[in-house]
Parts: C-alpha cells; sequence; structure tokens
C-alpha cells in the first residue's frame, strides 16, 4: 500500500513538474514580449535586470538561511567564511555573473524585436552552445544521436528565421521588417529584427558558456548550491548597476529609475527571479523526457498564444521549423546506451543549472 502510494505521489510530482517547466518556458517569453511593446511608457530593460538580481539574492539568502538551521550566528558565519575570508573563490564567480547580466539584457533586446514564437524557438540553441561549451571546456563526449540532435535544430531555427525574413510570418497587420512600432521613452523607433535575431543568438553563446563555466567551478567545491547563488547575485548587482549607468544614464536622470513600472513589469521581475528557482526544485522530479514535452509544448503554446494575443501569422515553413525543433530536443534527451528504466544523462540546458538565469 505504501508503495502504491509513493508511485502516485511519484507519479504526480512528475505531472505537476512538467506543467511547471511548460508555464514557466511559455509564459515568460510571452510576457517580456508583452512588456515590450504594449502601448504607453517602456520601461528600462537593464533596471527590470537588476531588481530580478536584487529579488534573487533575497531569495537565496532566505534560502541559505533555512539550510543553517534557521540560526542566524551560524548564517553570518556562513556568508563570511564562503564570500568574504574566500575572496579568490568570490572572484570565480564574477565571469558568471558579469556574462549573466549582459546575457538577461540581451534577452531583454531579443524579446523587444522578435515576435514571442519567433524568440521561443530561436532561444533554444542554448541548447547548442551548452552541448559546444561542455565539450570544449568539460571535455564531455557527445551521442552520435546528439549531433544529430543539434544538426535537427540549427535547420529548424534557419527556417524559422527564413520563414520570418520572407514575410511569411509574423504579425498579421505588419510585417515584422520595419513597420511594427515600439513605445520606448515617449519615442516609437521601427523594429529591427536582426537587431533581435543577433541579441537571441548572443544570449545563447553566453548562456551556454556561463551555465557550462559555472557547472566547472561548483566541482570540488563544498558550497551549497544556494550559497553559490549568493555570491552569484552579489556580484551580479555591481555589474548591473554599471549596465543601467553605461546604457540608460540620461534615461534615468530624466525619467528616474522605475519609470514605466507598473504591477505588471513587477510581476515580470519576479517572473524573471523565480523562474529559474522553481525550475531548480521541479527539474529533479522529471526526466527527459518530461523536460522535452515541457519545451516542445512552451513553442507551441507560444506559438498559439501569438497568434491571438500579437496578430502572428503561422505559416507551413516556420511549423516546420518549429517541429523539427521539438523533434531535436527529444532526441538529444535520449541516451542509446541505456535503458529505458535508468534516469537518462545529458550536457545540462540552462534550465537544469542550479539556478538559472533566464
Amino acid at each position: 500500500m505504501s508503495v502504491s502510494k509513493q508511485t502516485v505521489n511519484a507519479n504526480t510530482l512528475k505531472y505537476v513538474s512538467l506543467l511547471t517547466l511548460t508555464l514557466q518556458n511559455a509564459i515568460l517569453g510571452l510576457s517580456m514580449r508583452y512588456a515590450r511593446t504594449r502601448p504607453g511608457d517602456i520601461f528600462l530593460s537593464s533596471t527590470a535586470v537588476l531588481m530580478a538580481e536584487f529579488v534573487k539574492l533575497i531569495t537565496c539568502l532566505v534560502l541559505v538561511f533555512n539550510e543553517e538551521g534557521k540560526n542566524a550566528q551560524i548564517f553570518v558565519r556562513s556568508l563570511h567564511k564562503t564570500i568574504i575570508a574566500n575572496p579568490l573563490d568570490t572572484l570565480k564567480v564574477c565571469v558568471p555573473s558579469l556574462v549573466y547580466i549582459v546575457q538577461n539584457n540581451l534577452l531583454y533586446v531579443s524579446a523587444s524585436h522578435l515576435d514571442a514564437a519567433t524568440y521561443q524557438v530561436t532561444y533554444q540553441l542554448k541548447i547548442l552552445t551548452t552541448a559546444m561549451f561542455a565539450v570544449v571546456i568539460l571535455r564531455r563526449k557527445l551521442f552520435n544521436t546528439q549531433w544529430g540532435a543539434l544538426l535537427l535544430l540549427v535547420m529548424g531555427i534557419v527556417l524559422v528565421q527564413l520563414a520570418q525574413t520572407e514575410g511569411g510570418g509574423g504579425s498579421a497587420a505588419a510585417p515584422m521588417a520595419a513597420t511594427e512600432k515600439i513605445p520606448i521613452a515617449g519615442q516609437a523607433p521601427a523594429q529591427n529584427r536582426m537587431l533581435g535575431l543577433w541579441a537571441a543568438l548572443g544570449a545563447c553563446f553566453l548562456s551556454g558558456f556561463a551555465g557550462i563555466y559555472f557547472e566547472k567551478i561548483l566541482k570540488g567545491a563544498e558550497i551549497s548550491v544556494w550559497m553559490r547563488n549568493v555570491q552569484l547575485s552579489l556580484l551580479s548587482i555591481p555589474f548591473g548597476l554599471l549596465t543601467c549607468l553605461i546604457n540608460d544614464a540620461s534615461s534615468i536622470a530624466s525619467h528616474g529609475f522605475f519609470h514605466g513600472y507598473d504591477v505588471f513589469v513587477w510581476y515580470l521581475v519576479l517572473l524573471q527571479a523565480g523562474g529559474g528557482l522553481i525550475v531548480a526544485v521541479v527539474v529533479k522530479y522529471a526526466d527527459n523526457i518530461l523536460k522535452g514535452f515541457a519545451t516542445s509544448l512552451a513553442i507551441i503554446i507560444s506559438c498559439i498564444a501569438s497568434i491571438y494575443i500579437f496578430n502572428f501569422n503561422l505559416t507551413l515553413q516556420f511549423s516546420t521549423g518549429v517541429m523539427l525543433v521539438i523533434a531535436s530536443i527529444f532526441l538529444y534527451g535520449y541516451d542509446p546506451s541505456r535503458s529505458a528504466a535508468k534516469p537518462t544523462h545529458t550536457v545540462p540546458t540552462d534550465e537544469e543549472k542550479l539556478l538559472p538565469r533566464v
């Protein structure tokens, strides 16, 4: 009876994991796109990234405090020992801290210039970049099926981009070339699809590098997941402030740090900060098949939602590209050397990092 109950609970956790991963993947992309294209004054993405880091820091501090038995003295001593008394180890985290800040700013640029469906599909290239850095940095070997999956992934994303470039997809009301306007601080510059594409590619490259670098420095270190992420956020905040000053100093001086903020923007900040935490908690309950379903369903949801929310025009070429990307996700997670009963090992993607930065 108890075994049966445990099986039911395990299955329940799997399906909850599937639902959570799907919603997190789909809603974040759609929310970022809507926040960057809705009418009215638009918020500064650099400030939103910085506020997300503050939220992550507070959340991780709470989790570390809980890990230390809710003892304030032990908590403070642990922080001092890990961060202040070990400066060289803390400095190692500077690299991913800076990279994550730049990556998150690039994601906002991409979401501003690419429709949600194209953004969601293109960002799956992080699987390719993560795999490549895993091979180069960690000397990890990929299966032939995984190399085939990466080829399918590239083919699918190329098809998606060609569908947009040729005018076959995008907004039905206004072609994606350069006619849709985004209100930014009272102005309305035309969208630039190439800028959005390059921003997405840059974010994928940085995502792969930072994820594998972070994994490498974690190996052999007796530091908890959440303490590492306290280090990350503490170092990311100065970089985030610097980004605000470099990119938006004049706008912040003229309109204020929280210009354009409302309930929806704060929801987006919380979603971006908490999304990684949610995934980090639930991903251990989901095997590769469920994770593949989650990512695939998120892409499908983004496409369907974009049709109704953003007047997205779904074409055969775009759909073919999406199907290739979805097929590559499942193929990449397939491990022919292990039986179905054993857990499948794959090169970890950005979502599988201990605290994903998305």
